[in-house]
């Protein structure tokens, strides 16, 4: 299924929201063999990745690119019947000590009557956290709604165990360089042995971002990972949500 209009985007922000589409990947429960969630990721209108769409966007218009970025996600994702939960990815000085990016994303989800509790937001690694008690203070105050939270790309760049101490999500996604090929590296198996371990201890779920063989997957399984993401399972799809590939999980 596919969608191809999105009115509220380009609504809100006639200077982005035609300029570009998004796309989905599922993270799967392997031990459910269900959809967890489904990330949106920024893509061109002729398919460009989302470092060169983000290239084209002056940095005084960041943050208005990535909310039209997120109401957009959540307009496409109602539009798609997305039934899992929507993962929106958000840079932790934007949100650190301010609301605006989950009342936006809020309101797009009530004007598309998309359950705003399916809401997941990734906190991603690209800058260093400049106010980490604001940023989970805003997280806090805002769990009543039902949101998820999660860290993203975690073992890389900035990512890192002070901002998982200062701040607990529900999940915590570990980076692709600590998964690949994970199943033949003893130490990468014991450092994200002990992770899990840890998060487990805090009642947090690990994703495993970027697995591509049934042999990562199976050794990350066995140290208690049940969420994945990567293209063993599926690709992103652009404006649709792509079919898992079950079979040879």
């Amino acid at each position: 299924m596919s969608v191809t209009t999105q009115t509220l985007a380009d609504a809100c922000f006639p200077g982005f929201g035609s300029a570009f589409t998004m796309a989905f990947q599922p993270i799967v429960d392997l031990a459910r063999h269900e959809v967890f969630a489904h990330e949106a990721l920024v893509r061109g209108l002729s398919g460009q990745g989302a470092g060169e769409v983000l290239a084209g966007v002056d940095a005084s218009q960041r943050f208005a690119f990535h909310e039209a970025c997120r109401v957009k996600a959540i307009e496409m994702a109602a539009a798609l019947g997305m039934g899992s939960r929507l993962s929106l990815n958000v840079l932790p000085n934007d949100v650190a000590g301010q609301s605006q990016c989950f009342r936006t994303a809020m309101a797009a989800a009530d004007h598309c009557n998309f359950p705003v509790n399916r809401l997941m937001f990734e906190v991603t690694e690209g800058e260093r956290v400049t106010d980490l008690p604001g940023l989970a203070a805003v997280f806090k105050s805002f769990r009543h709604h039902g949101f998820t939270s999660a860290i993203d790309d975690f073992g890389a760049a900035y990512a890192g165990f002070e901002l998982l101490a200062g701040f607990q999500p529900d999940v915590v996604k570990i980076d692709m360089s600590l998964v690949r090929n994970i199943h033949a590296d003893p130490v990468r198996l014991a450092i994200v042995k002990g992770f899990v371990g840890t998060c487990a201890e805090l009642n947090i779920r690990v994703v495993a971002e970027g697995v591509e063989v049934s042999e990562e997957v199976e050794a990350l399984h066995a140290l208690g990972v049940d969420l994945f993401q990567g293209y063993f399972f599926a690709k992103p799809a652009i404006a649709a949500l792509p079919a898992v590939a079950w079979g040879t999980a």
